[in-house]
């Protein structure tokens, strides 16, 4: 094996990261064919199982036209297919060791996961007010694999940046000076 297996993985890898990946490789291939369903055929599309809760929202309770409902459809794909396309930047990131060491990936992480879980939970209301139970348990799925992985962003800090924090603390409070993340 080469010189680089033999080394402590969590060195290199910190577990939001790990868990990070293993969301992008569910979500990048699954919001892009619901976005492509969407594109090939809008109507069709935002009838199909992974888009239906909010496509039945908008039918039942706001009455849209076929314009107002196509438009809804095309601001939805291209939604999911901006979540995808961050889950891919933070792929493409995580692959050199300095950007990942130094948390340079979680910017883009943090983006998709954030405006994946306000997608996922408006779909997640609007299957709840529809009683649709597939839709339901799907999104609520997504909903909380999206949370959950935010939550551990969150809590999984990098060591180098943790330290620099409670450095920074301790010199300001030797020399007097209160700290205050602001300044």
């Amino acid at each position: 094996m080469p010189e680089g297996w033999t080394k402590n993985w969590t060195a290199d890898w910190r577990l939001s990261t790990f868990n990070g990946a293993l969301v992008a490789s569910y979500f990048i291939p699954a919001w892009t064919i619901a976005a492509m369903k969407i594109w090939i055929s809008p109507v069709h599309g935002l009838y199909d199982r992974a888009n239906i809760a909010p496509g039945m929202f908008i039918s039942d309770h706001l009455s849209f036209s076929v314009l107002q409902t196509v438009r809804f459809a095309w601001l939805l794909a291209l939604g999911k297919v901006i979540v995808a396309a961050f889950f891919l930047v933070f792929l493409v990131l995580i692959v050199r060791e300095s950007v990942r060491r130094k948390a340079g990936c979680d910017e883009a992480l943090g983006f998709a996961l954030l405006f994946g879980a306000l997608i996922s939970m408006a779909s997640l209301i609007a299957a709840s007010q529809l009683g649709e139970f597939e839709a339901l348990r799907l999104h609520a799925s997504e909903t909380l694999v999206l949370i959950g992985a935010g939550i551990l962003l969150l809590i999984d800090m990098p060591q180098q940046q943790a330290s620099s924090s409670a450095a920074q603390a301790m010199h300001a409070r030797h020399l007097g000076h209160h700290f205050s993340p602001n300044s």
